[in-house]
C-alpha cells in the first residue's frame, strides 16, 4: 500500500521508539496523530519534528488506559483528520521487580496501559477502518512477551497478551480489508534501557549489541505497507528470542 498522504496514530510517540516512528512515516508522507500522555512542551517538539517533513502533524494528551479518554482523542483526531487508515500502538510502561516484592498496582498498572491501552484504542481506531474497509494495525509486544524474562512478570505478561490480542484482531478484522500485526522489539537503545549497556544480558544477544530505534521503526513502516501480511510478530531483536 502506498503510504503517502494516509493519515496515521501513533500513540506514545512523542519520544524513543514512537517518536521515530511517526518521523519514518512522516518521511513517506503520512500524516500523524500524535497521542501521549507526558508533558505537552514533548507533545509539541514531537509535533515539531514531524511536521518538519512537510506533512500534517497534531498531539492529542490522552490516557490509553482509560476508555473515555481514548474515545475523546479518537473524537478529535476524526475532526482534524477525518479517518485514519493507520494506527501504531507503542504506548508503554515498566514497573520491573521480582515477583516477590511486586506490588498489586505495579502489576495492574502495566497491564492496563500495554494491554488494555491496545485494546481500548484499536476498538475506537477501527471503527472508522471498518467503514472504509482499509486499515493497517501494528502493536508493539516485546521479546519479553515471548520468551519471558525475570523480574518482568507483569511487563511479559502485558507484551504476551498483544500477541493474542494482535491474532485475534487479524482474525477478526481481515474480511474488513485491515491487517492487524506485532513487532517485537529486543534490547533497544531509548531512555528506558540507557542503563543496560553494560549488562550481562547484552552479552546473550547474539549480534552482539543493543538495537537502535530506527530499527524498529522500518519494521513498523514494513508491516503498515503490506497488503498481504497480518497476524505476523515480527522480531527485532539481533536474534535472542530464536
Amino acid at each position: 500500500m502506498d503510504l503517502k498522504g494516509k493519515n496515521a496514530v501513533v500513540t506514545g510517540a512523542s519520544r524513543g521508539i514512537g517518536l521515530q516512528i511517526a518521523k519514518d512515516l512522516a518521511q513517506k508522507g503520512v500524516n500523524v496523530a500524535i497521542v501521549d500522555i507526558g508533558p505537552a512542551e514533548v507533545a509539541q517538539a514531537a509535533v515539531e519534528a514531524v511536521s518538519a517533513y512537510g506533512v500534517t502533524a497534531h498531539s492529542y494528551s490522552c490516557d490509553v488506559s482509560k476508555g473515555e479518554s481514548v474515545k475523546d482523542a479518537v473524537a478529535a483526531i476524526r475532526k482534524d483528520f477525518g479517518t485514519v487508515e493507520l494506527l501504531v500502538n507503542n504506548a508503554g510502561i515498566t514497573r520491573d521487580n521480582l515477583m516477590s516484592f511486586m506490588k498489586e498496582e505495579d502489576f495492574e498498572a502495566v497491564i492496563a496501559v500495554n494491554l488494555k491501552g491496545v485494546f481500548n484504542m484499536t476498538k475506537a481506531i477501527s471503527g472508522l477502518m471498518i467503514r472504509q474497509k482499509l486499515g493497517r494495525i501494528v502493536n508493539i509486544s516485546s521479546v519479553s512477551g515471548l520468551m519471558g524474562n525475570a523480574g518482568q512478570v507483569n511487563y511479559a505478561a502485558s507484551k504476551a497478551g498483544v500477541v493474542g490480542l494482535t491474532k485475534s484482531v487479524a482474525r477478526e478484522l481481515a474480511s474488513r480489508g485491515i491487517t492487524c500485526n506485532a513487532v517485537a522489539p529486543g534490547f533497544i537503545e531509548t531512555a528506558m534501557t540507557k542503563d543496560l549497556d553494560n549488562s550481562p544480558l547484552v552479552a546473550t544477544i547474539p549480534l552482539g549489541h543493543m538495537g537502535q530505534v530506527e530499527d524498529v521503526a522500518q519494521a513498523v513502516v514494513f508491516l503498515l505497507s503490506s497488503d498481504y501480511i497480518t497476524g505476523e510478530v515480527l522480531r527485532v531483536d539481533g536474534g535472542i528470542a530464536m
